[in-house]
């Protein structure tokens, strides 16, 4: 240790340094923060006894040598092991670099409340804009590729409708596959990349994640829409960018289910979740509403004003946006920030404590109890609801309700009703999982009541406005809410496993997985309905059950072990009380 010592007294880094050279320390600060982590990893690693507490390093250094006070514990005159060391330097290193540049301002808010309040605003904010930007094709579909209709118009909106001719190459016999094929080739990237988004959103500042991937959204779905200005009927122009739109698209889901999950205990986590998962339906009505509005105007403006709105809501959550409370100086057990007394009186590290986490790989998260089952679940069920996303528009404007036809924004704003079931279904399917402590029974239940919600919507929904609203409202419900609870409760709770031993670093990797096996079953589905809807769409409708029947048998076996557990919780319970009965009576 004395050959350390004197060699960091060489580099006056002991007390005695000569302050009027600081202007050459600052020179040359880079080499000696790495000489220096070097001098005194050799003085203590091997032995992990504790570093001499007269070494100040830093006290007459500036940034970043002055870190390095912080890094090995040094400042207040403690002593710390080597292990100690490096794991309060990564987590300082941490802290620094991940806190919001907007939130630096406001240094005096430390209410947990206030911060989880703000964090789930922001985040609904940031995944209704991309859900907003995701709705748009659907909307212009019809605008794209107007097949010919029989019937008078409904409203004197469909006499525009009747005489365009859409746009080459959608407006061919062919057009619906080509706008299927758009559609899942959007999907299968955004699937694939949802698996990478994870593992990158558990290893890199999730703020910046999601900034990148809301920014470069709203770029590449601007150029899509830029095809009409520029006059492009080349089909690989629109294939391309939408497939590009779609690998940024994947960022956003995996990154913002992280965030809420590390501000949010399991308690009420259904119910909350449930509620704030209405940004998927709401961006979806907001997105069908504002694009069908500005379809008057020319299809491109469609895409163009929603990216737009998209990248500035990125700005916020850059600027904002606080990816946990660890990053915030908060702890989430009583919502009170560490202050500098209670740091100074307790230890750095408890003995044993393990800081630092690793983030688990992607075959580690699928053995994770309970991954598998809700991920293929989620396959079937989100091919169901991803279908009503990209078709329900179409399907509306091509199908006559009480023998007349909607314009393609009248279609487009009707179709909104589906999302507003949606929002009412994750609600309640959230709640009733709380207040039974049963996720996969909820999940399973909403989706065989599906079954009969389609059934009725394809047979009766043509009948009237009135049936077609009030059958649409029911399937959404329905069909949404299972799908709200699996993405949101549901891998909270597998990313926060127990058999992860409190490893939070598994968030967005289980997120990504579940959610990116749903995005396969996403892909399937229009691409399908875009070959069969030529041929009828009652065996779309087929199509559809028979993949909400799959989404609730392959969570049979999580179903049976949720309905042991409640039998022998009961059963418990009613021998404690006979026992507490004949105790009292003796």
């Amino acid at each position: 240790m004395m050959a350390e010592t004197t060699t960091l007294t060489a580099l006056g880094l002991l007390p005695g340094f000569d302050t009027a050279n600081i202007h050459q320390i600052t020179l040359r600060c880079l080499f000696r923060w790495w000489y220096c982590s070097v001098a005194v990893d050799r003085a203590f690693k091997q032995s992990d006894q504790p570093c001499s507490p007269y070494i100040h390093l830093g006290i007459f250094l500036p940034a970043p040598i002055n870190s390095m006070e912080v890094y090995i514990c040094l400042a207040s005159g403690s002593s710390c092991s080597y292990q100690q060391s490096r794991v309060l330097m990564a987590k300082s290193h941490e802290t620094t670099s991940r806190k919001p540049p907007g939130l630096r301002l406001f240094k005096g808010a430390k209410a947990l409340r206030n911060y989880q309040t703000f964090v789930l605003v922001l985040t609904f904010l940031a995944y209704t804009c991309f859900h907003m930007t995701r709705k748009i094709t659907s909307i212009v579909k019809s605008e794209l590729d107007p097949q010919t209709k029989v019937g008078s118009a409904w409203g004197r909106l469909h006499t525009r409708n009747s005489l365009n001719i859409g746009w080459s190459p959608f407006n061919t016999a062919d057009g619906s596959t080509l706008l299927g094929e758009i559609d899942v080739a959007f999907l299968a990237v955004y699937s694939l990349g949802m698996f990478f988004a994870g593992h990158l959103g558990d290893r890199m500042d999730l703020r910046i994640v999601l900034t990148i991937g809301m920014i470069s959204t709203a770029i590449f779905t601007a150029l899509f829409g830029a095809g009409y200005w520029l006059n492009i009927h080349n089909f690989y122009y629109f294939l391309v960018f939408q497939m590009i739109a779609g690998l940024f698209q994947s960022s956003g889901w995996p990154s913002v289910v992280a965030v809420v999950g590390n501000w949010f205990g399991k308690s009420k986590r259904g119910l909350i979740m449930g509620i704030w998962n209405a940004h998927t339906s709401i961006g979806n009505i907001s997105g069908s509403l504002l694009a069908a509005s500005l379809l008057k105007f020319g299809w491109g403006w469609s895409f163009a004003i929603p990216s737009i709105i998209m990248a500035l809501a990125g700005l916020v959550v850059f600027f904002f946006l606080p990816v946990s409370p660890d990053v915030m100086e908060i702890d989430i057990d009583d919502g009170e920030v560490n202050s500098d007394k209670d740091t100074a009186k307790e230890p750095l590290l408890e003995p044993g404590q393990e800081v630092k986490h690793k983030a688990i790989g992607f075959l580690e998260a699928w053995r994770i109890p309970g991954v598998a089952p809700f991920a293929l679940c989620l396959f079937f069920s989100k091919l169901v609801a991803y279908t009503f996303l990209y078709w329900l528009p179409f399907y509306i404007s091509h199908t006559p309700i009480g023998n007349e036809y909607l314009s393609d924004a009248m279609a487009g704003s009707l179709s909104t009703v589906f999302d507003v079931g949606g929002v009412l279904g994750g609600v309640l399917a959230g709640h009733i999982s709380d207040r039974l402590n049963a996720r996969a029974i909820t999940a399973a239940s909403f989706m065989y009541c599906a079954i009969p919600a389609l059934f009725l919507y394809r047979t009766y929904g043509s009948m009237s406005m009135m049936s077609n609203i009030c059958l649409m409202f029911i399937t959404g419900m329905f069909v949404n809410g299972p799908y709200a609870l699996i993405t949101t409760a549901v891998s909270a709770d597998l990313g926060t496993h127990s058999s992860l031993n409190g490893n939070s670093r598994a968030l967005a990797t289980v997120t990504a997985i579940i959610d990116g096996t749903g995005s396969v079953g996403a892909a399937i589905g229009p691409l399908l309905t875009g070959y069969i809807s030529t041929e009828s769409w009652s065996a779309v409708f087929t199509m559809l059950m028979a993949a909400a029947l799959l989404a609730g048998l392959l969570l049979t076996h999580l179903v049976c072990a949720e309905l042991r557990g409640k039998l022998s919780s009961n059963v418990s319970k009613v021998v404690a009380n006979a026992q507490t009965t004949c105790s009292d009576q003796v």
